[in-house]
């Protein structure tokens, strides 16, 4: 395995664990799922940082398969240079912090749209050096 789909790894995990914070804050707040609950969702208000972190996670969700399917196009092309690798690294390590950032609702300096947007240009950036390789 190379190290871009190692971080793609990376990512598939960070995407697939960020609900389990929603469900505890779920827990917490509204107690165990009942019989009752599956067939009307409870409406009482949850704490922010519950609907924070279903946000994080929607927003990892949604944007997980476009970079999933840049670095698995980069590995059936058989591109891997020391930009895709950048490109791969700094996507991951922007999105975790993306998501400590989202759930912790640290607003200081726009951080999570900073990091949102450096994890985006990550993802371009390893697109554009594919797309050049077709054209």
């Amino acid at each position: 395995m190379n190290d871009e789909l190692a971080y793609l790894l990376l990512t598939a995990v960070l995407t697939g664990l960020l609900w389990i914070p929603v469900v505890v804050g779920y827990v917490k707040t509204r107690g165990p799922l009942t019989a009752q609950a599956y067939r009307v969702a409870q409406t009482d208000p949850l704490p922010a940082w519950v609907n924070r972190a279903n946000r994080a996670h929607l927003n990892a969700v949604e944007n997980f398969a476009p970079f999933a399917a840049v670095v698995l196009a980069a590995q059936a092309m058989n591109v891997h240079t020391s930009l895709t690798l950048a490109c791969a690294a700094v996507y991951f390590w922007a999105r975790l912090a993306h998501a400590v950032v989202h759930v912790s609702g640290f607003g200081a300096f726009k951080a999570r749209t900073v990091l949102f947007t450096v994890a985006w240009i990550a993802f371009l950036v390893y697109a554009i050096v594919l797309l050049r390789r077709l054209l």
